[in-house]
């Protein structure tokens, strides 16, 4: 009995192993609040910004949605991932692992850009228009319904 613990222990622990991390990943561009805000109200696109943090279970659930979304929705809405609190390493780690290169990321070493934008913690999905207002956000793990919801409500701003 405690030899199959064992092995189901090692089991669990070797699929929640850290992937090896990309040797020629440049670290994210830190950006402060309000350079962010400023690069959300001059944008043509409506945005969908994700915060996301490498060691948030739930970021690591819904970013394989996002990258899918993200290609769906390619030339409509900008997407952008908002890293915080995180060490540069394990970033580039987590963005390599889901494939999120397809779009820009930014870091956020204080967590100052969502409390800019009226929150706190990861993750959070805000729905920006284009020229910076914000039409809605989604607190925790984004599903597939809630994600093309908030989409079509951007695209169908005038």
């Amino acid at each position: 009995m405690r030899k199959r613990l064992l092995v189901a222990l090692v089991l669990i622990l070797s699929a929640c192993s850290t992937p090896a991390i990309p040797t020629n990943a440049e670290p994210l561009p830190v950006v402060s609040a309000a350079d962010f805000q400023l690069q959300l109200v001059q944008s043509s696109q409506p945005s969908v910004v994700n915060v996301w943090a490498s060691w948030c279970l739930p970021c690591r659930a819904e970013a394989p949605l996002l990258r899918e979304a993200s290609r769906q929705f390619e030339g409509q809405v900008t997407f952008i991932g908002v890293n915080i609190q995180d060490k540069p390493a394990e970033a580039a780690a987590f963005i390599a692992e889901f494939g999120l290169d397809e779009f820009d990321h930014v870091a956020d070493p204080d967590g100052s850009i969502p409390a800019l934008l009226g929150g706190s913690g990861v993750p959070i999905t805000y729905f920006v228009a284009s020229g910076g207002d914000i039409v809605a956000t989604h607190f925790g793990i984004i599903d597939e319904r809630s994600l093309v919801s908030g989409i079509d409500e951007l695209l169908a701003l005038p």
